[in-house]
């Protein structure tokens, strides 16, 4: 997919996910390159435009194989955000990785929402889903 295509993909997913903001990050060896965003503030992408494999939601998303969330982005005490996260204007969030169908790691979306929130099986499973549209 070109750049392009890529901030097509990420609102495209970011409106049927219901959220308010999001990232797009493709996977490059040892880490993630950021390929697309939406209402993450300039300074954000600056500091997430390569995220090493195991760093933040996104990185550890990565290096999971599955979904990082946290129900509150400002108060995470986790550890998984990073302190630029907490600078997005939003509540909850969640980090996805997109596998190909061998199980690697392709991508990862990370999206936002204006609440908080928990993030039950079935709705990580429904958010899993429609990342799989970009492999």
């Amino acid at each position: 997919m070109t750049q392009l295509d890529d901030q097509g993909w990420l609102e495209s997913y970011i409106a049927q996910a219901g959220a308010v903001a999001g990232t797009l990050h493709r996977f490059e060896p040892g880490g993630l390159r950021l390929a697309a965003a939406k209402n993450i503030p300039p300074k954000v992408c600056e500091v997430v435009a390569w995220v090493p494999e195991g760093k933040g939601m996104a990185g550890l998303a990565m290096q999971r194989r599955q979904a990082v969330t946290t129900c509150n982005l400002k108060d995470d005490a986790s550890g998984d955000v990073r302190p630029g996260a907490k600078a997005v204007d939003a509540q909850a969030a969640i980090a996805l990785p997109v596998l190909d169908q061998a199980g690697q790691v392709r991508a990862v979306v990370g999206v936002a929402y204006q609440d908080s929130r928990d993030f039950p099986p079935d709705e990580i499973g429904r958010l899993t889903r429609l990342g799989d549209s970009l492999v």
